[in-house]
């Protein structure tokens, strides 16, 4: 059917630009740890391009999905890139807190195994091993890469970061993105570890959403 093939058009792009963002934001913080010591100011060219990068991605991730008139049922997602774009956007054109979003681009580290979750959900694939083994690893990998980063970040810029203009702006974004990432988690946890708390999953059609309740 034609959502579930645009499903897996997208998801596969989602995936290739989480493997290529991912090991990028962690290689270039590997490789320049001293730019941890000033996330305001600090600047690498590897980071700006991470950030130009993942820019482009969630610009043809947004028109990809009103184009193909997925809009309602993947709205959280296009608010979450009109955060994103928005963020990025005026760190590329002031120079600053480029740092702040290599740390955050680490979540598509996460975003791989999330990502491989949803895949194998939508293959029916009939052994549960490799499921069960991502299940795990998706779990370690959202508290590494997504929710310890996003903590720390938070925690930075309500203790040091100027409340106002691009500082206000900013702080305003991350403590949206920390609500919608709590409420996926939530999400997360309910389908793999307690699906006897899902309410009102059963028997949907979701072959045309971009992010899955389940």
């Amino acid at each position: 059917r034609p959502g579930r093939a645009w499903r897996w058009r997208n998801l596969l792009v989602s995936f290739a630009h989480s493997v290529l963002a991912g090991l990028w934001a962690l290689c270039s913080l590997w490789y320049s740890p001293e730019l941890l010591s000033d996330i305001q100011d600090g600047y690498s060219v590897s980071g700006h391009l991470l950030v130009c990068f993942s820019s482009g991605y969630f610009i043809h991730d947004t028109l990809d999905i009103i184009f193909n008139h997925q809009s309602r049922s993947s709205w959280e997602y296009l608010v979450h890139h009109a955060m994103a774009i928005s963020a990025f956007v005026s760190l590329i054109i002031t120079g600053r807190f480029l740092v702040a979003a290599m740390l955050l681009l680490l979540v598509e580290v996460s975003n791989i195994f999330l990502t491989v979750r949803m895949l194998l959900k939508m293959s029916n694939v009939p052994s549960q091993v490799l499921y069960e083994a991502n299940k795990y690893i998706n779990l370690v990998m959202y508290f590494a890469f997504r929710l310890a980063p996003q903590a720390y970040l938070t925690w930075y810029f309500l203790r040091y970061v100027e409340v106002q203009g691009q500082g206000a702006f900013l702080t305003a974004n991350l403590l949206l993105l920390d609500a919608m990432i709590l409420m996926y988690f939530s999400r997360l946890l309910r389908s793999d570890f307690f699906p006897s708390l899902r309410k009102g999953s059963a028997g949907r059609d979701v072959d045309g959403e971009k992010f899955l309740i389940d």
